[in-house]
């Protein structure tokens, strides 16, 4: 089944368009009414106006024209009787044109009738004016035209009263629109009220869910309870945040698993070291080896074992101390091989490379003692003759070294190599030796390269990512393993000195 995934953008945006339209309309509704009745009112007074000015020019323009040509005053011909006949016939017309009410049309068609008779009359009289005919009959067609002339007065008096009639209802029109109106706004408010109420109830309701249910969510997440996921709000603007909030709280619990699993692959290491240091095997041979001088009579070099087993055991344990001095790293791993020297002393000898100034500086412990112990037991022991092993550690800096451990600051990296010219490793053993340290496979997994993957392991751990061995080797020449770290660690009191 599939759930609406609703959008509160598409809500907003369709409420405010509905509420635009709203408030539009009974504007464009006023308008339009409006402009209705403003051009019938114009189209009434103006027919009003017109026919009160025809009325004007029939009560006295024609009669008195009409009058002056009987009388003698002036010729027909001279007279204006025809121009005021075309002004009476095109008032009738214009208004004829503007007119809606079919009462009105009637008036004017008898009003444009009486015109024409009254145009008949004024010809007649033009004839017996032409054919010389007595005054008494010019006086009778006068008679005749001054009583069309009051029937069309009477006409358009009437046209007046029908078209102000007009205006009456047209007013009566405007106060029923003003009424309607009144009512469609009143119900348009109700309306927009209605609308703004559910679009801020629904739009709340979308945001304040999600948004409740993902505060919940992050209150469990600071809890400890990495398995609770937010439910899909179904909300378009919200989806993605909800997503993004269950992929967060299944990362960082993929993390902290993976950080758990770390630390107890560290604690694996760390315990591998410690047992590696004090297995059975090294163990018998020194003691061995301190029995057999004994037996010798060789006091000094049992001394000298004896010493170097203790000063190794001691740096070993570092009273709990992660971190240690570089002088102290190097004299762990020259007790170590003054044991191996003493066991080994036809085959094995070394040396050790290191600036001056550098003792001083805080190194990881334990870092070159299996580097060492790597180089003897895959190295040297599987090359016939004599072997070597140079262990050096120089500062990387641009200065000149210093001459006391106040110039620390100067330099900013130390590195660490261990050298030797055993057998090495062929191409394709190098690769899967490199490999094996740079896969994160169970330390137990592991096949002969426990000793590098352990240090490389501590490395990344301690100092960071980029901090690696770096493995170089040419099979019957030797191998060299190096790693730089950083000369300035912040140890918060955590360095045995």
């Amino acid at each position: 089944m599939f759930l609406k995934t609703n959008s509160i953008k598409k809500k907003l945006r369709f409420s405010y368009i509905l509420i635009i339209f709203l408030m539009i309309f009974p504007t464009v509704y006023s308008i339009i009414v409006s402009k209705i009745h403003t051009m019938q009112y114009d189209k009434i007074i103006t027919n009003v106006s017109r026919a009160n000015r025809l009325n004007q020019i029939i009560k006295v323009n024609i009669s008195d024209e009409i009058w002056d040509i009987v009388a003698g005053k002036k010729e027909f011909k001279d007279g204006k009787q025809y121009i005021i006949l075309k002004q009476i016939r095109s008032g009738i017309s214009d208004m004829m044109e503007s007119t809606a009410n079919e009462k009105n049309r009637q008036l004017l068609v008898v009003a444009s009738r009486t015109e024409k008779t009254l145009e008949n009359y004024v010809n007649m009289l033009g004839e017996q004016i032409s054919r010389n005919a007595s005054v008494a009959e010019n006086e009778k067609i006068m008679d005749e035209i001054r009583g069309v002339s009051s029937l069309m007065y009477d006409i358009l008096q009437n046209f007046i009263v029908s078209e102000i009639e007009s205006a009456a209802y047209t007013n009566e029109g405007i106060k029923r629109s003003s009424i309607n109106l009144s009512f469609i706004q009143l119900g348009i408010s109700v309306c927009i009220i209605i609308i703004s109420i559910y679009a801020f109830t629904s739009v709340s309701e979308n945001i304040r869910r999600p948004i409740h249910d993902m505060e919940r969510l992050s209150s469990r997440i600071a809890e400890g309870d990495l398995d609770a996921r937010a439910e899909q709000p179904h909300v378009q603007e919200l989806d993605h945040l909800a997503d993004n909030l269950n992929t967060m709280a299944g990362k960082i619990k993929g993390l902290i698993d993976e950080n758990v699993a770390e630390q107890r692959n560290l604690q694996k290491a760390e315990m591998k070291t410690l047992q590696a240091q004090i297995t059975p095997h090294f163990l018998y041979n020194t003691f061995d080896t301190i029995i057999w001088l004994a037996e010798s009579g060789k006091t000094d070099e049992v001394i000298e074992i004896t010493r170097a087993f203790s000063d190794f055991f001691r740096i070993s344990l570092s009273k709990g101390h992660e971190w240690i001095t570089v002088s102290q790293e190097l004299d762990h791993v020259r007790n170590y091989l003054k044991i191996q020297k003493i066991r080994y002393d036809n085959i094995l000898s070394y040396e050790f490379n290191v600036d001056e100034g550098i003792d001083d500086f805080p190194v990881l412990k334990l870092v070159l003692q299996p580097l060492v112990e790597n180089a003897i037991y895959h190295g040297i022991k599987n090359k016939r003759g004599r072997g070597k092993i140079i262990v050096s550690s120089h500062f990387l800096c641009e200065k000149a070294k210093p001459s006391a451990v106040a110039d620390r600051l100067d330099y900013s990296h130390i590195l660490f190599s261990v050298e030797d010219d055993g057998i090495g490793f062929t191409q394709e053993r190098l690769k899967e030796v490199i490999d094996e340290l740079n896969s994160r496979t169970d330390i137990e997994n592991l096949k002969s390269v426990y000793g590098l993957y352990n240090v490389n392991k501590r490395l990344k751990l301690y100092y960071d990512e980029s901090v690696s061995l770096n493995i170089q080797s040419e099979y019957s020449k030797g191998t060299r393993v190096s790693f730089i770290v950083p000369a300035d660690i912040n140890l918060s009191g955590d360095l045995n000195v």
